[in-house]
């Protein structure tokens, strides 16, 4: 199995269950493992075989830019469910983590795995 991962994508979304979390956007660490559907770009050489991480990155700023999460449960599964559904990934492991959200702690986060891996 292939996979591709991004590691610490900085993305600014609302989050939070806090007044003051619902009007002023955070910065969020994500971490993703992303099993690729196939191994053709490994042979092939063409980017049209292989998960363009770029727009995999460029459309999670996009989509969370736009939203409002209580949870980061619930923003790890949105996340997680883009992945598969919008990149047709088989499986995919989500860390989301909220940045010194808690005093003396570099950051709080949670990690979930979805789909199959092959």
């Amino acid at each position: 199995m292939d996979i591709i991962f991004l590691r610490e994508l900085k993305v600014t979304t609302l989050i939070g269950i806090y007044e003051r979390e619902k009007l002023v956007p955070q910065t969020l660490q994500i971490d993703l493992d992303i099993a690729l559907p196939n191994s053709r770009a490994c042979t092939s050489d063409d980017i049209k075989d292989a998960l363009d991480y770029a727009e995999v990155a460029q459309h999670l700023q996009t989509v969370l830019s736009e939203g409002h999460f209580s949870l980061m449960e619930t923003l790890a599964e949105h996340i997680a469910q883009i992945i598969l559904k919008d990149f047709n990934a088989p499986w995919v492991k989500v860390s989301v983590a909220k940045l010194q959200a808690i005093r003396n702690c570099k950051m709080v986060g949670i990690s979930i795995e979805r789909g199959q891996i092959k």
